[in-house]
């Protein structure tokens, strides 16, 4: 792979992107800012379950903690955009502290054990006064800056956290830590009695993919302003990047962003059906489960390779020898 070329090509498609705002209209930059925070969620969600075996069903508990210490930092006076960044980063000091417990547990134990965590901090969020229990609240602060304006920094903000979480993952991966964690994937006790450091290693895993939900949650408020518990911390948000992940292709690069697409069409197309729109994405889920095992992208790789294989030139050429004419 050229890794230049490679690079080069994501920042020409994130400058691009970064433009959008300037001509297209309002519509569909509210619609790219949800693709990508689906992106966001999709890709550290892939990072922990496919690469370092952490299959987490708590992940909305850093998305809506981001979104919560955002507000309550913005409570205490700090401008709105500095205290989303803020929280994000708050939510991951919390998931670092969390993980000398949480991963301790094993497979099925730490699947429930996240939900439960995330549970409980969802309770407690909705005791403090600020957010008045289910009713919730609102970022106000950002009432204050012009319509169009909060809507194009929201695009910004979502489009700068997913190509900084792609660039550290993408360093992370190519580190002695992205080797032990696919080590540790593989197999966590084979791994751990060739020498690798399994918590530790777990541990930057879990709190870059907690950093990435926490974006992925103040974007998400600094899109729609509401704050509500049972939506910011809801279990939705685990189950979509599950379909996300498994549709698109565990453990790998791209196939996150193609779950992401799939999910984004699927809302478009049937969001408005209620139950229908639920049974396609049921739908989709199992037709990949059953005929795509390693998702979509697992299926198009080896055509893509061979369609794009560069011909193969032979070193040796001959050279036609002169015919001689009676």
């Amino acid at each position: 792979m050229n890794t230049p070329k490679h690079f080069g090509l994501a920042v020409a498609a994130v400058l691009l992107l970064a433009c959008v705002p300037a001509f297209a209209g309002a519509s569909v930059v509210d619609k790219l800012t949800t693709l990508f925070i689906y992106m966001l969620l999709a890709t550290t969600w892939n990072l922990m379950a496919g690469y370092a075996g952490l299959v987490s069903v708590g992940q909305q508990a850093f998305f809506g903690l981001g979104g919560y210490f955002a507000l309550r930092l913005v409570d205490g006076g700090l401008p709105a955009y500095p205290a989303l960044l803020a929280g994000a980063l708050g939510a991951a000091l919390l998931a670092w502290v969390l993980s000398f417990y949480v991963l301790r547990l094993k497979d099925g134990e730490f699947a429930i054990g996240t939900w439960v965590v995330a549970e409980v901090i969802r309770i407690l969020v909705m005791l403090d006064p600020l957010i008045q229990g289910e009713t919730g609240t609102s970022l106000i602060a950002l009432n204050a800056v012009e319509p169009e304006l909060r809507r194009s920094i929201g695009y910004w903000f979502a489009l700068a956290a997913l190509a900084g979480m792609a660039l550290a993952m993408a360093v992370l991966l190519r580190s002695h830590v992205g080797t032990a964690a696919k080590a540790i994937g593989d197999d966590d006790e084979a791994a751990a009695s060739l020498g690798v450091r399994v918590l530790r290693t777990r541990q930057v895993i879990y709190v870059l993919a907690a950093l990435g939900a926490a974006l992925a949650g103040v974007a998400w408020l600094a899109s729609a302003i509401t704050f509500l518990p049972r939506t910011n911390f809801g279990v939705q948000w685990s189950v979509l990047m599950l379909f996300m992940v498994l549709v698109g292709g565990l453990r790998s690069g791209s196939g996150p962003y193609i779950g992401a697409l799939l999910l984004f069409a699927l809302q478009e197309l049937m969001g408005d059906f209620g139950a229908w729109y639920l049974a396609g994405l049921g739908a989709a889920a199992a037709g990949c489960a059953l005929f795509l095992p390693q998702g979509l992208w697992g299926a198009l790789s080896p055509r893509l390779s061979r369609l794009f294989a560069r011909p193969h030139v032979s070193s040796s050429v001959s050279i036609p020898q002169e015919r001689t004419v009676p």
